[in-house]
């Protein structure tokens, strides 16, 4: 492999407080220098990116990959290479497939196909329980030694307080998070939408904010009580972020993510029925979305993720009671979140790239994250300003449920390097 040698970027690196223009050199996977006027090595390959952001490579904790089980809606091999279009060096694969990753043979199959495709690196995420089920603990010891990094029942919650307590030590004691989907049932069976005004005008039944509240209040005081590192997906009301605001200032062990429909629509996304808006948790309204980026800005949601769900559009088509929920999100959520959140003055460059990549990696573990000597060369080259519409006919992803088709956006990946070698290029 030849070095490789970024010139004339502006070199973002929050692990290290960096944002400058410098030049990096990649050898051998690595990074091996940071800084200005470093020389080029025999034999390296030299890329001018001046008018570039050079940043360390994003890392999505949330993606539905499909394989095994949904080839048809998306593979490993083709959300990989959506993810590297996005910018992403590295994902984390949700385990209800079919059969469910709550084995070693399952989490080696995901290994197995990602090191084939040779685009993102895939970390597979082990279930909670067997099946997903909710009855019997996975092999938690038995799915990190093959390569999980996390466990988590996402699609569906850890039904019961017993079930989560009992997984939040088991998981302690491997070092690794529970990632809950906090949905308490009993409210929200039936519903296809966010209960509200919106809800009300198409005759929907709706899901209540207080769905998503219970559960992240039961999950941070269980925390509390083992010690254990929670980490809740995708949230969406208000309410959720005052209480992980008010846990974190407690010293709860206690991590979220926030996904970009979630910062940048409204429940109004589903007037006329448009299940392209479909998803769970259902979009909230606009106090809600002001709340999860005032909860990106200030930390008390710690990272980005996208929630990637890919979807046949024959199910989409389906009425909007009967469609599956979910988006895709890989390709659009640089664009979104620069869009929405730099653009718009919430955060600046350095604070987005330490939401969408260094601590992601650093709450699940992953190497990644940083530009540090030494560490992954796993490298994205931004362009923050070049507007582009999206085109979902034009991803890499099989599927194309997206709510922001035709939507003008500004920024995204030009060029994404995995282990120091250019797996995706803008253009090419």
């Amino acid at each position: 492999m030849r070095p490789l040698l970024l010139t004339g970027g502006r070199v973002i690196d929050p692990s290290r407080g960096t944002d400058d223009l410098a030049d990096v050199l990649l050898e051998d996977g690595r990074i091996t220098a940071v800084g200005r006027n470093i020389g080029t090595p025999d034999g390296a390959d030299t890329l001018d990116v001046r008018g570039k952001v050079v940043a360390p490579g994003l890392v999505d904790v949330h993606v539905h990959l499909r394989e095994p089980g949904q080839e048809d809606l998306e593979t490993i091999a083709t959300g990989s290479a959506s993810a590297v279009a996005g910018g992403f060096t590295s994902i984390c694969a949700m385990p209800n497939t079919d059969p469910v990753c709550d084995n070693q043979g399952v989490v080696g199959f995901v290994i197995a196909q990602a090191q084939r495709a040779a685009k993102a690196r895939v970390y597979p995420i082990g279930a909670v329980t067997l099946g997903q089920k909710g009855q019997q603990l996975a092999e938690f010891g038995e799915l990190v030694g093959a390569g999980a990094v996390a466990v988590s029942d996402d699609g569906k919650p850890v039904a019961t307080a017993h079930m989560m307590r009992t997984a939040l030590e088991y998981a302690k004691t491997f070092g690794i998070p529970v990632a809950d989907h906090c949905e308490d049932m009993s409210l929200a069976t039936g519903g296809s939408m966010h209960e509200g005004i919106v809800s009300t005008r198409l005759g929907l039944k709706g899901i209540p904010a207080a769905a998503e509240e219970v559960m992240v209040a039961r999950d941070i005081l269980l925390a509390e009580l083992t010690g254990g590192h929670v980490h809740l997906c995708h949230m969406s009301t208000r309410g959720s972020v005052e209480l992980i605001r008010r846990a974190k200032e407690r010293g709860i062990r206690v991590t979220a993510e926030a996904c970009p429909h979630h910062f940048s629509l409204t429940h109004e996304a589903c007037v006329g029925y448009n299940t392209n808006a479909k998803m769970n948790p259902p979009l909230r309204e606009a106090a809600d979305v002001e709340a999860i980026r005032e909860g990106l800005k200030d930390g008390t949601i710690d990272c980005v993720a996208t929630d990637h769900a890919p979807h046949h559009y024959d199910a989409k088509e389906r009425e909007f009671d009967d469609a599956p929920n979910g988006i895709i999100g890989l390709e659009t959520a640089l664009g979104l979140a620069i869009t929405e959140l730099v653009d718009g003055g919430l955060l600046d460059l350095a604070t987005l790239v330490t939401r969408m990549s260094t601590m992601p990696a650093r709450i699940f573990n992953l190497p990644g994250g940083s530009l540090a000597r030494g560490g992954a060369a796993d490298v994205v080259l931004i362009d923050p300003t070049t507007p582009w519409t999206v085109e979902p006919e034009t991803f890499y992803s099989k599927s194309r449920n997206t709510p922001f088709a035709g939507r003008r956006l500004r920024g995204r990946a030009d060029v994404t390097i995995v282990r120091g070698q250019v797996v995706f290029r803008r253009g090419t």
